[in-house]
């Protein structure tokens, strides 16, 4: 009898694929990949100028749905949004509820299903791949980000894009250099299991 540690792994899994299956399993890589993402959006450090901080909830986002991929990506990061939107204090800093960053979040569930659905077609085995496979991520989420917050707050786009794209372009950057290396890493190791 094979297990999913003992079968090879390919293209069309994700990380998340090589536990043994089960509804159990799901409900809690769904869960722990929202609260995962709640916990790192307490890592926030506020922009001056922005009301959007800098936090390590993209971060978690994106490597929730490249690690689950796009299905539970998605489940995961609409349970953190529902959450969060009912009073569960984990939006950056502890806040919840409807603020003007909250278009980030929308993003971040559409990202997740991306990049969760990138990762199946093996878009996590490589550093150049998951590289672009960050970037993408990171689109989507100022794609809907940028252009709520300046709904939001009455801004003009060029002003939502100073303060709501422009000052994360260097931490951006970071975090895709740390997913270059940590998802082709653990597929590398869960190659040699």
């Amino acid at each position: 009898m094979s297990t999913a540690a003992a079968t090879p792994v390919r293209t069309g899994q994700v990380l998340a694929d090589l536990l043994p299956a089960s509804r159990v399993r799901d409900v809690a890589l769904v869960l722990g990949g929202a609260a995962l993402t709640g916990l790192a959006a307490q890592i926030s450090v506020p922009v001056p100028g922005s009301p959007v901080p800098v936090t390590g909830q993209t971060f978690a986002a994106l490597l929730v749905g490249t690690s689950l991929g796009a299905g539970r990506g998605l489940l995961a990061l609409a349970l953190y949004a529902l959450a969060g939107l009912a009073g569960v204090p984990w939006f950056a800093g502890g806040s919840s509820g409807v603020a003007p960053s909250f278009g980030y979040i929308l993003g971040m569930i559409l990202a997740a299903t991306v990049v969760g659905a990138l990762a199946r077609r093996g878009a996590d085995r490589s550093a150049l791949r998951m590289a672009g496979t960050m970037l993408v991520g990171e689109a989507i989420i100022y794609a809907v980000g940028v252009p709520y917050l300046a709904l939001a707050t009455g801004m003009s786009a060029t002003a939502a894009i100073a303060a709501g794209l422009t000052p994360f372009l260097i931490g951006d950057a970071l975090k895709a250099a740390l997913a270059m290396g940590a998802l082709p890493t653990a597929w590398k190791f869960a190659n040699k299991r």
